[in-house]
């Protein structure tokens, strides 16, 4: 199916109220969770509503789900100048905790966004040490990726990155994507035996300009990347919050802009995308600024996660 543009107008505001939506998750029987900073984790409902699940503490950003129904979630503590840990949340229990708090030494401090492969390992990304926004997207090279493997087993798998941000891995788990928010653009890893990573090299062009370039670029320009994700035909989908759009790279490396809105009315600064439903095609797209999540259908299904 080819990648038709998605109107901003045929998206649907859900959610109404929620505290900074990073991102989404559709667990396989339906229930849709998305992030929000006044608990661990609220639950949207088909009729649009929703409701806060667990504690409230730190920044939750980036969700994905393990085969059990369990929410991972990469909680950004920059926010609060607090830990940044990755946590996991049971809607079942209630059970809420932390899984890695530290690495190598290094402790959590921006943990963006976790995503599982089938043999069970976690991998997340931690952006940044930075104590401010304006420092952490100079341009500094302090984000790494670290994976926790099944045994409890954790270790930094690639660093240096510019804010690395969302994560995704291709259908045969032999690549994991990274976007680099400073770096507006995606590295590509091999994903090596023992849950370890080659070196990355940038997937697609750079896909904008940055607020430091002079003269400053137009918001509608702006290539600072977010979240990402697969779609079924192998196109990776990436988030511009700053510019209101979402373009996707093909496995041809061309770019495609999927949603684009100048206005930023509905489409406001998306992090991430997510789908969903019986067919892989509800898209949800969550947000940094955006007091709701927007719910729509895209052209091609999703690549399913693990626990879909």
């Amino acid at each position: 199916m080819p990648l038709t543009p998605i109107a901003p107008a045929s998206l649907t505001k859900i959610a109404l109220g929620i505290d900074r939506p990073e991102d989404v998750v559709v667990a396989m029987d339906g229930r849709v969770f998305a992030s929000d900073h006044q608990c661990a984790v609220a639950e949207i409902f088909a009729d649009g509503t929703f409701k806060r699940l667990g504690p409230k503490g730190g920044a939750p950003n980036g969700l994905n789900m393990d085969r059990e129904g369990r929410v991972l979630i990469a909680n950004f503590g920059i926010y609060d100048k607090e830990e940044g840990p990755l946590q996991r949340f049971d809607p079942a229990t209630g059970k809420h905790e932390t899984l890695v708090a530290q690495v190598d030494g290094k402790r959590l401090t921006s943990a963006n966004y976790p995503v599982m492969d089938r043999a069970g390992n976690i991998w997340c990304a931690n952006s940044t040490h930075a104590e401010t926004w304006p420092q952490a997207l100079d341009g500094r090279t302090d984000g790494f990726i670290f994976v926790m493997r099944p045994n409890g087993a954790t270790s930094i798998v690639a660093e240096g990155l510019k804010f690395p941000n969302g994560l995704a891995l291709s259908a045969d788990e032999q690549t994991l994507f990274c976007a680099q928010t400073s770096g507006a653009d995606v590295m590509a890893f091999p994903v090596l035996p023992g849950a370890t990573l080659g070196p990355g090299r940038r997937y697609g062009p750079v896909l904008g300009k940055l607020q430091q370039e002079v003269p400053p670029p137009p918001a509608a320009e702006l290539g600072y990347t977010d979240g990402v994700g697969m779609d079924a035909e192998g196109n990776l989908w990436v988030c511009l919050p700053a510019a209101n759009k979402v373009v996707a790279i093909t496995p041809g490396l061309e770019v495609v802009t999927v949603i684009h809105d100048l206005s930023g009315e509905i489409v406001n600064h998306p992090t991430n995308i997510t789908w969903g439903g019986a067919d892989l095609k509800d898209l949800y797209i969550g947000s940094i600024r955006a007091g709701y999540v927007l719910k729509g259908r895209s052209p091609v299904a999703g690549q399913p996660h693990i626990h879909q």
